[in-house]
């Protein structure tokens, strides 16, 4: 059975939004082979940056529950050719910590691109 682009993309609409509704770790497995690695490049919330295993990527997300009060995703584009997806998105997240300069409940803004 060959997955379609349509199918694609809709996954990756179900995983924002798994993000979004609060689902964290083994939730997430789903989503993702065995062999993923993710790159995330420095940010407030990750100054040095990091590459993440699939573990590490599970275990990290359950971490991030201690840090957000709640998450929210908006997808501005979207493109799918053969397995692959480009994701062109907004997120906003609300603090339930202080970091830095930043209140408990402070909105923390992000503009980025995933390739999946």
């Amino acid at each position: 059975m060959t997955t379609t682009k349509e199918e694609n993309l809709a996954t990756v609409r179900q995983y924002l939004s798994a993000l979004q509704g609060g689902d964290a770790g083994a939730a997430l497995k789903r989503f993702f082979a065995d062999d993923v690695r993710q790159i995330e490049f420095p940010n407030k919330l990750n100054p040095t940056g990091q590459e993440s295993d699939l573990q590490g990527m599970l275990k990290r997300s359950e971490r991030g529950l201690k840090v957000l009060q709640r998450q929210r995703y908006e997808i501005v584009s979207a493109i799918a050719q053969g397995i692959h997806v480009a994701v062109e998105a907004r997120w906003v997240g609300v603090l339930d910590i202080l970091l830095q300069s930043l209140a408990v409940g402070a909105e923390m803004k992000a503009h980025f691109a995933n390739v999946l």
